[in-house]
């Protein structure tokens, strides 16, 4: 789902236009003590702003990751920043009712002008043959830009320019009082309890729409419970990170939180963790840099997050990725040589205790140098030894046994490919240099039950049975063994 190109450039020129008079704001009066120093003071509690901004972000922090990881698994990122822009109109009548920044008035007026606009996009998109992200664009553009213009008429009131209603478009976490915070660990509370009541119902829902379906599950009504939780949460966090920046405390905790886990439940107690961790690192980095906004803080706090689960992450992270393509990558080199060593040892029906490196290198069409580098990486794997002189290369049994295995899966493949498929000998060898490294032993049992345990390759060359890989493991046989098996 993406936003209309309108919609985003609607957006963009309205924040340049307001870049010279909007900014966020900070917790703290400037100051100029030492670092040190203002880190103590933060940690001390002593203030009551801080007091009430650091509980507030945390509080948010921990609504917007639990629910944000709901958002992330439906693939309806959009739709929270479609939201949090949907109740700025909302924010302005709440100020409208008694003129004032009555927390409980704000709450509702954003509250139903946010499940206003979730309305809305569900009826364009079952009316129309417009798509969702297309819907979403435009009430997020539609209603945005009746929330900046109800803004500016409030401004232009007599008190107006006082309200500091401003400054729900980027956050300002030092106005957060004791109500406020009241207001949250109420939300964040109600979310808690609703997800550890329903949660087995929003998993169904959020994987498998259908099958919740067919199992009976009101789905549409759990859909609306969640949209009004996230309203809630995208409501409560306005004071904090503003219009502009709610999504990102939505969305950027659960991905991050997405990229460490495949089970929901630990996603959406990471997700919460990692919104809580983001609140209380923004807050701080706030009240100790410098003229630094507190709102933006969280949001980069979170970002970091997310760039250390993108960079470290054990299973989708990249150096992870890297690390296993290099490993894969070696491992297939070493196959490859033990396959062309069995080759040799093959070509002269398995006459002779080792091979040479010049026999090597033939068979590879490589260098000595080369061969001799592959090598190598075969004696530091246990694979393969090397006599004294370095010329001569006995394999393991390890490395007897790994090579039996590669040469098998590739023969018993192009026998499968030519038997089943039905694919010309001569068009097989290239799809069996790629599968021989992948294929398991359960797979490679079942390939032999298909072709009835088969000795031949479509070349008539000898498919290496289960015999022929346990000889490498008959230690105490190895004076019986010839060409393999034999260490130096």
């Amino acid at each position: 789902m993406r936003a209309s190109p309108h919609a985003s450039l609607l957006i963009a020129a309205f924040l340049l236009l307001c870049a010279a008079t909007a900014h966020a704001s900070r917790i703290g009066d400037l100051a100029d003590s030492p670092i040190w120093a203002q880190a103590l003071r933060f940690f001390t509690f002593q203030d009551p702003s801080v007091r009430y901004a650091l509980i507030g972000s945390m509080l948010l922090g921990v609504s917007c990751g639990l629910l944000g990881g709901f958002i992330v698994v439906r693939k309806m990122a959009l739709m929270g920043d479609a939201l949090s822009h949907a109740v700025l109109p909302g924010v302005a009548l709440g100020f409208l009712w008694n003129m004032s920044k009555d927390p409980v008035a704000i709450f509702v007026g954003a509250t139903l002008a946010g499940l206003l606009g979730t309305v809305l996009v569900g009826v364009i998109q079952q009316t129309t043959r417009l798509k969702e992200d297309t819907a979403l664009g435009m009430v997020l553009a539609s209603f945005f830009a009746v929330g900046i213009c109800a803004v500016t008429m409030i401004q232009r009131l007599p008190t107006g320019n006082k309200s500091g209603i401003d400054k729900f478009l980027f956050g300002q976490a030092a106005a957060i009082g004791a109500n406020d915070v009241t207001l949250m660990a109420v939300v964040t509370a109600l979310a808690i309890g609703t997800v550890w009541v329903l949660y087995k119902e929003f998993l169904v829902t959020s994987f498998d729409p259908a099958f919740a379906r067919v199992c009976g599950f009101p789905v549409k009504w759990l859909h609306h419970a969640l949209m009004l939780l996230l309203a809630f949460a995208v409501v409560i966090a306005l004071q904090a990170v503003g219009v502009v920046l709610v999504s990102a405390m939505l969305i950027t905790p659960a991905a991050a939180a997405y990229l460490l886990t495949d089970r929901l439940h630990r996603m959406l107690l990471l997700a919460a963790a990692f919104g809580l961790g983001a609140g209380a690192t923004g807050c701080f980095f706030s009240f100790l840099g410098n003229n630094l906004p507190t709102g933006p803080c969280m949001v980069l706090g979170a970002t970091a997050v997310f760039a250390l689960a993108f960079l470290f992450g054990p299973r989708h992270g990249v150096f992870a990725k890297w690390w296993r393509r290099r490993s894969q990558s070696g491992r297939v080199g070493r196959e490859n040589t033990l396959k062309a060593l069995y080759h040799v040892l093959e070509s002269r029906d398995f006459k002779g205790e080792g091979v040479s490196l010049r026999e090597l290198a033939e068979r590879r069409h490589m260098t000595v140098e080369a061969s001799s580098r592959e090598v190598q990486a075969l004696r530091r794997n246990q694979l393969a030894t090397l006599t004294e002189d370095g010329n001569m290369v006995h394999l393991t049994p390890e490395g007897w046994t790994r090579a039996c295995v590669i040469v098998r899966n590739h023969r018993l493949w192009e026998l499968y490919l030519t038997n089943e498929a039905h694919i010309a000998s001569d068009h097989v060898h290239e799809d069996a240099e790629k599968i021989e490294h992948v294929l398991g032993e359960e797979t490679v049992l079942q390939l032999e039950r298909r072709l009835e345990s088969p000795t031949k390759d479509p070349h008539g060359r000898p498919i290496p049975s289960l015999a022929d890989l346990r000889r490498g493991a008959a230690v105490d046989r190895r004076d019986e063994l010839v060409g393999y098996g034999r260490r130096i």
